[in-house]
Parts: structure tokens; sequence; C-alpha cells
């Protein structure tokens, strides 16, 4: 595999990714420490596919890249039992737990079950119908029925969040669709997992938005176009936000586009936080 360009310029830590001779796709002498004291997990959405045809061998090649937790979005071709089992045998712990709308309106004791089961302290919904976003009275609406649910976790000791994509930045009524909902909600019932690359994709930079919601944000989505850096995002603003405002709790790197094998993709995500000193 040929190198490619560095993926983001920040002082002395750039890298190129080297050959094949090399699996985890970073040169020994980039390689640094990590200096960051938030962990790293991996969305495991971003391997869908292969946690459904196998997730425990899945989950055993993301702890061999160097990954140390995951957020989980189901279990793939297990059940939460041997999911767990499978997890504990690789030896990752679970950062959190992303749960369809559908499962928390119907399901929400089954899936307090499941979050302790897994040791998950948090608790998110990945997504919202974009259609419904039509009014201020309707995405306040939709920000009550999170608080609700978010009210009914916090009593069982787990956090809730809401993960965005980009219509969340979107303007309705004169404000974001994320402002109203949010601002129909506690913030101890409801924060906000920040996926940085939908917002950025949505017109606000996601280090603004840090800055603005820090009472809300304690897990962050580092995604990009595809690998990290290879986007619209600007990472040194990103890490710089979260450092000032404290209390983020989380890094999760997820990957929806890929250059290469998803599996590969995410090596490479995980070999860029390292040279960062972020891993």
């Amino acid at each position: 595999m040929p190198a490619i360009r560095p993926l983001v310029h920040l002082p002395l830590l750039n890298y190129s990714i080297q050959t094949n001779h090399n699996p985890r796709g970073i040169s020994s002498s980039s390689a640094t420490e990590p200096m960051n004291s938030i962990p790293v997990a991996l969305q495991l959405w971003s391997l869908n596919e292969a946690c459904r045809s196998d997730f425990r061998s899945t989950v055993k090649a993301v702890a061999e890249i160097g990954y140390r937790a995951v957020e989980l979005a189901g279990y793939g071709n297990l059940d939460a039992a041997r999911a767990t089992k499978a997890l504990d045998e690789a030896g990752l712990v679970t950062a959190g737990m992303h749960v369809g709308l559908g499962r928390l309106r119907v399901d929400l004791s089954r899936v307090i079950d499941d979050a302790r089961l897994f040791g998950a302290k948090h608790v998110i919904c990945p997504s919202w119908p974009k259609a419904e976003y039509t009014s201020e009275a309707a995405c306040r609406k939709i920000g009550q029925e999170l608080d609700s649910i978010g009210a009914d976790f916090r009593r069982n000791g787990i956090a809730f969040s809401f993960h965005n994509h980009a219509p969340e930045f979107g303007v309705v009524d004169g404000r974001r669709v994320i402002d109203w909902m949010l601002d129909a909600s506690d913030t101890l019932n409801l924060g906000c997992e920040l996926d940085v690359y939908w917002a950025q994709i949505g017109g606000t930079a996601p280090s603004e938005f840090i800055r603005e919601r820090s009472s809300r944000i304690r897990l962050v989505h580092l995604k990009d176009e595809t690998e990290l850096g290879l986007g619209p995002v600007r990472f040194p603003d990103v890490f710089s936000a979260v450092e000032r405002i404290g209390g983020v709790e989380w890094y999760i790197v997820e990957q929806e586009r890929y250059n290469r094998a998803p599996l590969e993709s995410v090596r490479i995500c995980f070999a860029q936080l390292q040279a960062w000193g972020l891993a």
C-alpha cells in the first residue's frame, strides 16, 4: 500500500501511512506515548457487516489494533450475554451503547438491563427522523420525549445522550434544531454525543459547539470524511476545545466511509490518534 500524505498538520505529530509490512500502519519513529487522559473507544457500527457475520472475531481484531473499549451498535450475530463474554475475552470495555428509538420507546427496562450487563454508563439515541424537524414546537416536543427517557435512565444510574447528524444543525424557526431539542430538556437527563463530522457538514464548527454546550458533552465522536484527517474537520480546534471545557469522558472513533477495507480504516484512525498522542 503506498504512503499517503500526512493526515492532519499538528505540531511534531505528522506521519504518513506505511506499507503493509507495518501491521499497525505507523512508523516507530512517529509513534508517541499517549498524552491524553481521555480514553478512546471504537463505535462498532464502523465494522457493522463484520459484527453481523462474526462479532467475537471482530472485537478480537479491534483489541489487537490497540483499542481498549467499544461503543455498541447492537450485538451482531450474538445475544447480549454472549456479546458480553466476547468483549471480556477480548479485553474490551463498553464505553456506551447506541440504542434505536424504537427500543427506547417500548423496551426501556430491557435496555437498562443490557447496559448493566455490559457495565455501560452511557446509552445514546443514535438518530431521529429528520422529517419531524418541522417547527419550534415539534423540535421541543422531541427534546421533551428524550428528556423523559433520560430521566428513567438517570434513576438507574445511566447517562443518556443524543447523537447528532447534520440535520440537527439546520435552522427551524430561527434556531438550530439541536438547540430547540436540548433547551427543552434538563441537562441532567439529556447530554449530546457530538459527532464532529456531522456538525461540520451541518454548518457548525464542532469546536464552537463544544464550547457553547460544554455542560452537555461527555462523549465526542471522532469522525471525518473517511479516515481521520482526510476531510473538513479541524481536529486541533476540536481537541483544544475539549481540553478547555473538561468533562469529556470518551473519544469514540466512528467510520462510515472508507478508502480501504473497514478494519484497515479503523486501524489507520487509531494510528493517527497514536501519532497525535491521543491513544
